[in-house]
């Protein structure tokens, strides 16, 4: 079994319902343990769309880490995600941060994942969850997604 962090993202639709949906989802392909606080963050990248809500949970899988790529994509097409401009809106974003402690560099998946240092909206309810993972210096220095506000409480115990 591999310990995971996955992140998860929405700023279509009911975004909330929308991260409750896909946490459930995601039982179907690891043991979901932990989840953090859901924040509301500032879009990213293209700034001219909705603020998103995001959080990360962890567990474990028996998935490799292309299998579980494969998974997360097909919750993200059953939840709605259709392709289009890139860091544009979604109803459900799905990244595996971090696999055990593996570092992939594939053309489909990098382990850890690429943009992780620079994304407020990532450290911020990973170091929740493991604060030994991001230090004060990392949250200091992520430029993007600023986190806007705390707005729900853990997805899961």
């Amino acid at each position: 079994m591999a310990n995971v962090y996955i992140a998860l993202g929405s700023n279509q639709g009911q975004r909330l319902e929308h991260l409750r949906a896909a946490v459930a989802a995601l039982t179907a392909v690891m043991t979901v343990e932990r989840s953090s606080s859901v924040y509301e963050t500032a879009a990213a990248y293209v700034e001219d769309q909705p603020a998103f809500l995001n959080a990360v949970v962890t567990g474990t899988t028996r998935l490799s880490p292309h299998e579980l790529l494969v998974a997360l994509k097909n919750i993200e097409n059953h939840m709605g995600r259709r392709a289009g401009v890139r860091f544009g809106p979604r109803p459900i974003d799905l990244d595996i941060l971090l696999y055990d402690e593996l570092t992939l560099a594939t053309p489909e998946l990098t382990i850890p994942h690429p943009r992780m240092p620079e994304r407020a909206f990532v450290l911020r309810p990973l170091a929740e969850l493991a604060p030994e993972l991001v230090s004060a210096a990392m949250l200091a220095q992520a430029e993007v997604g600023a986190v806007l506000a705390l707005v729900a409480p853990p997805l899961c115990a």
